[in-house]
C-alpha cells in the first residue's frame, strides 16, 4: 500500500473545478468543510471505474490524464514545504490502471518527482503528486470523444511560462558560438529529371534558384521559420496498419528539417513542440507569432478510408471554402485535434482569437500559395504527389494573419507502402531536405522585409 499523505486536507464543496488555476492564496479556502460533504448525496452512489491513467511529461508542461466511465467529482489543492499537488476523487475504484501510475513517473519529468495513491476516509481516493519545483496547476474535464471516455486532466505548468522567443534566441546564441566562418552559401541546383517518365501527378523539377548568400553580421536579419509537428501527446493523429503514429512521424521529420534550416547562416528554425506532448492549435499559431516567424510549416501524415490513396500534398488557407471535397474533409479532421488532445476551454487567448477573426488574410494567403508551390516542387523531386497543385481549405492552424503558412501532408499513413516509407529514417531525411529546398528557393526569390 503506498504511503498516505499525512497532511490534514479536507475537501470543500462538491463543485467540480473546471479550468481553474490554483495559487497559494486560494489553498486555505479548501480546508473548511468535512469530507462527508465532498459527495453530492445520491448523485455519486455508484463508484466510477478508472479505465486508464496516463502521464505526458515535457519541459513545457506535464499532463496527467485520468480516464473514467463517468465524470469524476474532484478537488485539487497545492501544498508547500514540501511542494505537492493533492487530487481527491470521490467514489472511485482503485483499479490496477490507477495503481500502476506511480511506476510511470520518469526521472526526466521536470515537474513530478513521485506519485502516491491511497484510499482515504470519507469514501474518496487521494492522488499526491510530489513535485520537483513550484507549479501553476490547471484542472479541467473533457467529454467523451472518439475512442476516449470521460477524462480528468491536470496540467502542471512552471510558475514562469517558457518563452519561445527566449528559447529561440538562446538556441541562436549557441549556434553562433559553434558556427565556423562560412563563405556565401549557394543553393544547390534542382535535382535532375528522372531518366524514366515521372509518376503521374508528380511535379517536374523547377529551375535552379538564385544564390542565397550568408548574411553579414549586423546586416539583414535572419529568416525565422516555425515548424509545427502535427498532433502529439494524447492526440496520436492517424495510425497506420503497422501501428505507426502520425505524431511520431511528424516530430521526426520536423526535427530533421530544423537541423537542415539551422545549418543555413541566413535562417533559424523553431519547433512548436519538441517532444511528445499536446499543443492546442491556437497555441501553435501563437508560438509562431511570438518569435515573429517569416513562415509557418505544419507537418502531417494523411489518412483515408481507402488504403490505395497515396502521395504528398501541400495546403494553404482558404477563406472561401475548400478547393476539393477531400481538402474540406481533411481540414475538418485536423481541426478536431483539439477535441482529441484536450484543450482547456476556459483558458483560451481572447487576443489571439480576436486577431484571427478581425484581420484580412488576403496577403497571407497569396504568400502562402507562393511558398506552397516552391515546397510542392521540392517534394515532387523525392516523392509522388497526390495533387500537382497547392490545395486550400480552412485549416485552423494556418490562420495567423501575418505569417505565410502551409500544411504539408507528407504521405498517406493509411497506405501500407507509404507507411513503410514514413517509418524509414532515410525517407524522413530526404523528405525534410526536399521541404528545405523549396523553402530556400522561395526566400531566394522573395526575401523578407526588414522589421520595423
Amino acid at each position: 500500500m503506498p504511503k498516505r499523505d499525512k497532511s490534514a486536507i479536507r475537501p470543500s464543496t462538491s463543485t467540480t473545478l473546471i479550468g481553474v488555476s490554483l495559487t497559494r492564496r486560494r489553498v486555505l479556502s479548501w480546508m473548511l468543510v468535512p469530507a462527508a460533504q465532498f459527495v453530492t448525496p445520491g448523485a455519486w452512489a455508484v463508484a466510477r471505474r478508472i479505465a486508464s491513467a496516463r502521464l505526458w511529461p515535457a519541459q513545457e508542461y506535464t499532463r496527467l490524464i485520468i480516464e473514467s466511465s463517468a465524470p469524476l467529482e474532484h478537488q485539487l489543492v497545492v501544498l508547500r514545504e514540501p511542494n505537492r499537488v493533492v487530487l481527491d476523487i470521490a467514489r472511485v475504484d482503485p483499479t490496477p490502471e490507477l495503481r500502476e501510475l506511480p511506476a510511470h513517473v520518469q526521472l526526466t519529468d521536470p515537474y513530478i518527482a513521485a506519485i502516491r495513491i491511497g484510499a482515504q476516509s470519507g469514501g474518496f481516493l487521494r492522488v499526491v503528486l510530489d513535485l520537483k519545483q513550484d507549479v501553476n496547476p490547471q484542472v479541467f474535464a473533457l467529454q467523451p470523444v472518439a475512442e476516449f471516455g470521460h477524462r480528468l486532466v491536470v496540467d502542471l505548468y512552471p510558475l514562469t511560462p517558457l518563452d519561445p522567443l527566449m528559447a529561440l534566441l538562446e538556441s541562436e546564441r549557441r549556434k553562433e558560438t559553434t558556427r565556423p566562418s562560412t563563405a556565401p552559401m549557394q543553393l544547390p541546383p534542382s535535382a535532375q529529371p528522372p531518366t524514366s517518365p515521372p509518376t503521374p501527378g508528380s511535379a517536374q523539377p523547377s529551375a535552379a534558384a538564385p544564390p542565397l548568400t550568408a548574411q553579414p553580421r549586423g546586416g539583414v536579419r535572419r529568416i525565422t521559420i516555425a515548424i509545427d509537428p502535427g498532433h502529439g501527446g494524447e492526440d496520436p493523429g492517424a495510425i497506420g496498419k503497422r501501428g505507426t503514429y502520425e505524431k511520431n512521424v511528424t516530430l521526426a521529420i520536423a526535427r530533421k528539417l530544423k537541423v537542415i534550416l539551422d545549418a543555413e547562416p541566413s535562417m533559424r528554425a523553431m519547433l512548436t513542440r519538441d517532444d511528445d506532448y499536446f499543443v492546442p492549435l491556437a497555441a501553435r499559431v501563437q508560438k509562431a507569432r511570438r518569435v515573429q516567424a517569416d513562415l509557418f510549416i505544419s507537418i502531417h501524415a494523411d489518412a483515408f478510408r481507402e488504403p490505395h490513396a497515396r502521395g504528398s500534398s501541400v495546403f494553404a488557407l482558404s477563406e472561401n471554402g475548400a478547393t476539393s471535397a477531400a481538402a474540406r474533409w481533411l481540414a475538418q479532421k485536423e481541426n478536431a485535434s483539439d477535441l482529441i488532445g484536450g484543450v482547456n476551454l476556459g483558458a483560451k487567448d481572447p487576443v489571439l482569437a480576436r486577431t484571427l477573426l478581425d484581420l484580412s488574410q488576403t496577403a497571407q494567403i497569396n504568400d502562402s500559395l507562393k511558398v506552397g508551390r516552391h515546397v510542392l516542387d521540392g517534394i515532387g523531386t523525392h516523392n509522388v504527389l497526390h495533387k500537382a497543385s497547392v490545395e486550400q481549405a480552412g485549416f485552423a492552424v494556418l490562420k495567423a494573419p501575418d505569417i505565410p503558412s502551409i500544411l504539408i501532408e507528407t504521405a498517406f499513413i493509411s497506405n501500407p507502402d507509404e507507411e513503410l516509407k514514413l517509418r524509414s529514417e532515410r525517407h524522413q531525411q530526404k523528405f525534410a531536405e526536399s521541404i528545405a529546398a523549396g523553402v530556400k528557393r522561395y526566400f531566394a526569390r522573395n526575401p523578407p522585409m526588414a522589421r520595423a
